[in-house]
């Protein structure tokens, strides 16, 4: 579904992709693991069009996409997440819900005094879409409550349930887990797994707690200095000699003989 070729971003004289080339298979759950500094959410900005690439290629389902910007992107389903969730604070789950689809008529001056009716039924349609994205990540007692007083898990929930609300092809999620707790860790793995068998979502993730790597991702690249090290399944990293000892150091490697 998507190939990077040879990528690079510099800033300056440092370089945060530097050469990076790698392929996301079509219904896959790729996992995208190395510690700080490897490159890996500029790597995703890149891909989805919120930096320019310095140089490289970056193709989807065959199509060119490099450097386009991410509106574009998100209307060809390519949708990313961030590691501190960007939510309307004041308005309610359901609402942030409603609010991404794009091309509503309500956003048209014209249509709010002479489209009412059609404005009415598409406000009625995308409420009971939402309904079924609560429902679908088991939080449907959030729904009228304002976002920005969810726990910091509840709000990544919602991040995933706004892919939802559109034709998602493949969604980048930035350290979906960080300072999320284990049960909810869970059910958001959960509802990753059954929008990949469900509804066919590809899916590729920075996270690094291992664990849910093992439980969610096949295969497994690993990062280091803005390029690809190593690629395969958890326990072929785990095993790779180069990314134990010049990438991940010892906590890995404790981690894979115990």
């Amino acid at each position: 579904m998507i190939v990077v070729d040879d990528l690079h971003k510099h800033f300056g004289g440092f370089h945060a992709v530097d050469g990076a080339s790698l392929s996301i298979s079509e219904g896959s759950i790729t996992g995208l693991i190395g510690p700080n500094g490897a490159g890996k959410t500029t790597l995703f900005n890149v891909i989805a069009g919120v930096l320019e690439p310095t140089s490289g290629r970056v193709t989807m389902q065959g199509e060119d996409i490099t450097g386009l910007p991410p509106h574009t992107l998100f209307h060809k389903g390519l949708l990313r997440t961030f590691q501190i969730a960007h939510e309307f604070s004041s308005m309610s789950c359901r609402e942030n819900l409603m609010m991404v689809p794009g091309a509503q008529s309500g956003e048209a001056l014209w249509n709010t005094w002479f489209g009412r009716k059609r404005i009415a039924n598409e406000e009625r349609a995308l409420k009971a879409k939402a309904d079924e994205v609560l429902d679908f990540l088991t939080i449907p007692h959030l729904s009228d409550h304002p976002a920005g007083q969810v726990s910091g898990g509840q709000k990544k929930l919602l991040e995933l349930g706004r892919t939802m609300m559109v034709d998602a092809k493949i969604v980048f999620l930035d350290e979906v887990g960080a300072g999320v707790n284990r049960t909810l860790l869970n059910t958001i793995g959960d509802a990753i797994i059954r929008l990949n068998k469900e509804r066919n979502y590809t899916f590729v993730v920075i996270e690094h707690d291992m664990d849910f790597i093992g439980r969610l991702c096949d295969p497994v690249i690993c990062m280091a200095e803005g390029r690809v090290l190593a690629e395969g399944t958890l326990d072929e990293i785990k095993a790779n000699e180069q990314v134990i000892e010049a990438y991940l150091g010892t906590g890995l490697k404790n981690k894979a003989a115990g």
